[in-house]
């Protein structure tokens, strides 16, 4: 079947999928109108404002940094939504009399259709307005602007094919998991870039502009730039650098088609050296204390590194905990005191406890018996935190307090640090008891339906009785810092701080212990909801 035959019906079937998805339920609709207006809403006040450049002296160091972005966008938008377009998976049409290249330019076709391509479509010709000047210079940016559309997709597409098996597996789901990771790190680093570019102004972005004039698919829109320069012959190899990227990514999207349509998946089928090596006991799990706190260690810090949701917790918790600290130092802007966000931030991994076991806890309860099991459960859970927790702690305190040199303020802000953490290690205990949860397996959500308000509750207002436990050290540190003599006396704050950190978590383990023990049944019922 030819390319001309088949790429109606395929821009039929993504039609069909788009209205089908619609009809599922009234919520999905309405969520999906909501993003499209959004997101049309965005590209339109986008479009507005990159042509409000024209004839800005740095307009070019504007608009080719972000179509570079948006290049990058499609790029991995496949490896963090993979469920966000039912056509990314071409394993569905392998038992389809099809021949590569026709599939190829109509798949090319159909995935055109959509919010996405419209928003590039969009952003695309704000960047052309905005630097071409003259009649040839708008030639071209027509030119252009086709030319960094196919290839924004067909980058998409290629990056999902290559991946696709990896997508449709459980690394895949993990790796999906993982884009709020992107997201929260990529919040700050655009949140740093304004903030030096409002500093210095739009020049700090040339040097960027004149490397990524000559990266497709921003060479297009390069192009565009040269021609209203003069620069001919720059324009043809930049645009002829956006065509031989677009002609290698199709040759590389029909070359994983046919991979896939004629192998078979072996993904799934663990080799016997990764078998061997799961059988084999990690050299961590040895040095564990023996009996249940090291098996409740060992399997608390497995499901740190093997479940999804608990991976990408901690991994955006180390992230984050790390990056507003130095991030701050790095401006100039920050205090020594801000380290204290990384113990915060994973602080809050003790919330909840019991709920990232889901329905697996019932083996669990089993194994408790009195107080005095669920208090070695929690104990153990606590030490697994802390192994983590405290060596993080320390090393980002040390990082924000030698970027900043204020090596004086370090023992205060390690020991508000670990007295915060120890007052997050108790209500987190005790808050696992009284407001459990559950984490659903599958999806984005954090939260099962109808628990929400108990995990506000849970975290939010154990954060805020942890906030109150810590007065006396925020107090005393205050108290140090201001009165005459206290400078002398401030390096008191790390074993006062630590002590009291460890005394707040034997409280809250001894008192969130005997609640454990009495609700088990309702945090199993708690727990096993989602």
């Amino acid at each position: 079947m030819s390319a001309h035959a088949i790429t109606p019906v395929f821009v039929r079937l993504k039609l069909s999928l788009l209205r089908n998805g619609l009809r599922q339920s009234g919520g999905r609709k309405a969520a999906y109108i909501t993003s499209a207006v959004f997101a049309l809403l965005f590209a339109a006040l986008q479009l507005i404002g990159l042509i409000a450049l024209r004839g800005h002296a740095h307009a070019e160091s504007v608009v080719v940094p972000a179509v570079a972005v948006l290049g990058l966008g499609w790029a991995v938008m496949p490896l963090f939504f993979p469920s966000g377009d039912e056509t990314l998976d071409p394993t569905r049409l392998v038992m389809l009399p099809l021949r590569p290249r026709p599939l190829v330019r109509a798949l090319l076709t159909a995935s055109l259709v959509g919010i996405g391509p419209l928003f590039t479509l969009c952003l695309l010709v704000g960047a052309v307005g905005a630097v071409a000047r003259g009649g040839a210079a708008f030639a071209v940016g027509a030119v252009a602007v086709v030319l960094a559309l196919l290839v924004c997709v067909a980058l998409a597409r290629a990056v999902a094919a290559a991946n696709v098996r990896l997508l449709t597996s459980r690394k895949g789901r993990d790796l999906a998991v993982l884009s709020g990771l992107v997201i929260a790190i990529g919040a700050q680093i655009v949140n740093f870039g304004a903030q030096r570019l409002g500093a210095s102004g739009l020049g700090e972005l040339d040097p960027a502009a004149e490397v990524l004039q000559w990266v497709p698919p921003a060479s297009a829109i390069g192009a565009v730039h040269a021609v209203s320069e003069g620069s001919y012959g720059p324009a043809v190899a930049q645009l002829a650098l956006s065509a031989g990227a677009l002609v290698t990514l199709l040759a590389l999207w029909s070359r994983h088609l046919t991979r896939l349509m004629t192998s078979p998946d072996g993904s799934t089928l663990p080799s016997a050296e990764s078998a061997a090596k799961e059988r084999s006991s990690s050299g961590l799990a040895r040095l564990l204390p023996a009996g249940r706190t090291g098996t409740v260690m060992d399997r608390s810090l497995r499901y740190v590194w093997r479940d999804p949701k608990t991976k990408a917790a901690w991994v955006t918790s180390l992230a984050i905990g790390l990056i507003v600290p130095v991030f701050n130092a790095w401006q100039g802007t920050g205090s020594v005191y801000f380290a204290c966000f990384a113990a915060g931030m994973l602080g809050i991994q003790m919330y909840n406890q019991f709920g990232q076991d889901t329905s697996a806890f019932w083996m669990v309860a089993m194994t408790i018996s009195s107080a005095r099991d669920a208090y070695v459960e929690l104990r153990a859970r606590a030490y697994a935190l802390l192994l983590i927790t405290l060596p993080y702690a320390m090393l980002v305190t040390v990082l924000t307090t030698a970027m900043l040199g204020d090596w004086r303020r370090l023992p205060e802000a390690l020991g508000l640090s670990f007295a915060l953490l120890g007052a997050m290690l108790a209500t987190g205990a005790w808050t696992s008891a009284r407001f459990p949860y559950s984490i659903p397996q599958e999806g984005y959500k954090n939260v099962a339906p109808g628990q929400t308000g108990l995990a506000w509750i849970s975290v939010f207002g154990g954060m805020m009785a942890a906030a109150l436990l810590c007065a006396p050290v925020i107090a005393l540190t205050i108290w140090l810092n201001v009165s005459a003599d206290g400078d002398d006396w401030t390096w008191l704050l790390l074993p006062a701080g630590t002590a009291y950190g460890a005394v707040l978590t034997a409280a809250g383990l001894k008192l969130a212990a005997p609640r454990t023990a009495r609700r088990l049944p309702e945090i199993l019922a708690a727990v096993s909801k989602g």
